[in-house]
């Protein structure tokens, strides 16, 4: 779900689109992925720039989509912190 990778920690999610507000809802167990609500639907990547921009923000760093441009299931890459201080500031 979260771990080091030469250019930085890879982060596995599943977004949840279309919901009330943006938001981390926890770890979905069966997926072994960090869950994430976004408010912004899955069209024309709007979901996918949100979820770049709402963790680029709560981790104050630069943060890239690597997998999963069509799929609920994507791979973020953060770059310049370890897993252990991304886990602190996502409180996992």
């Amino acid at each position: 779900m979260i771990k080091n990778a030469k250019e930085g920690v890879i982060i596995q999610i599943y977004v949840q689109p279309n919901a009330k507000k943006t938001e981390i809802e926890g770890v979905d167990e069966w997926r072994k992925r960090l869950k994430v609500k976004v408010k912004a639907p899955p069209v024309e990547g709007k979901a996918n720039k949100e979820v770049v921009k709402f963790f680029s923000k709560l981790l104050g760093t630069e943060v890239v989509l690597l997998r999963g441009e069509t799929s609920r299931e994507k791979d973020l890459l953060v770059k310049g912190l370890t897993a252990e201080e991304v886990k602190e500031k996502l409180g996992i």
